[in-house]
């Protein structure tokens, strides 16, 4: 790949360079929690100096990881459906799971979806859009499609909630029988991000106002289209922390401050 100055990102598409950081650190380690050398060689293509986001952690891979099995298990009952990576950023969720058959949007800002053309592989079955997630047109893409399945990997939380709830009823409204798998964060490190996490000297994260925890389905489930909401847990990680969050998963007195990885049916 040819070097490509990646310094002009900022704000929240600046975060498409932190979380392929992580995700390529975890790759490159011999005990990686995941598989994802494409990661790697990109992360390494951009011209970029990636201590300015501090040290690195296994969540965000282990969220990748959370993210591909949900894929892959609509993909197994659905080979030839259409997946739409909403905020994609720098991620290669595509190549980890493709079946063969599958088609794909990704839908970023104008600035991202340059690198991913620049820097990416071409496929027919791939596609792009430079636009907000909350623009809506990016919907009229997929024509008549039923078999959808929209990911929002790492966007949640960048938005206000009157966004985040009309984001998800179009897509309901506009995808029945579709699903939908999203990431968030507790209330107290939302509340902390709005003060300013500061990752290093030179990197503080962008705000996140949008919280939602397990113990806030009953929201979703009001969400007009909205057939069923399911928790997906929490993969195993490496260390002992990394091993017990599973367990912890599944404390149910913890629900109020676990943020889970959510899956949404449309119907």
């Amino acid at each position: 790949m040819p070097v490509i100055d990646a310094r002009h990102l900022e704000g929240i598409s600046q975060t498409a360079l932190l979380t392929l950081f992580q995700r390529a650190a975890e790759a490159a380690r011999p005990d990686g929690v995941i598989d994802d050398p494409m990661a790697i060689e990109l992360r390494d293509s951009l011209d970029y100096d990636y201590a300015d986001f501090g040290k690195t952690h296994q969540a965000t891979a282990l969220r990748a990881l959370v993210f591909d099995q949900a894929t892959r298990d609509y993909l197994a009952a659905h080979p030839g459906a259409t997946v739409v990576a909403l905020a994609e950023g720098l991620q290669t969720s595509f190549w980890r799971v493709d079946n063969g058959r599958v088609n794909w949007l990704s839908v970023d800002l104008d600035p991202v979806i340059a690198l991913r053309r620049q820097l990416l592989p071409a496929s027919d079955r791939l596609g792009s859009c430079a636009q907000s997630a909350l623009d809506f047109s990016w919907m009229d893409l997929l024509g008549d499609t039923t078999e959808v399945f929209i990911t929002a990997e790492g966007l949640l939380q960048y938005l206000d909630r009157a966004a985040v709830f009309e984001l998800f009823a179009a897509c309901a409204k506009r995808f029945p029988g579709g699903r939908m798998v999203f990431d968030s964060i507790p209330r107290y490190l939302s509340s902390y991000s709005l003060r300013g996490i500061r990752l290093s000297d030179n990197y503080t994260a962008p705000p996140m106002p949008f919280w939602f925890t397990a113990r806030d389905y009953d929201q979703l489930l009001k969400v007009p289209g909205v057939r069923a909401v399911r928790e997906l847990g929490a993969p195993r990680g490496r260390g002992p922390l990394g091993r017990a969050v599973p367990l912890i998963y599944r404390l149910r007195p913890l629900a109020r401050f676990r943020a889970p990885t959510t899956l949404v049916e449309f119907g």
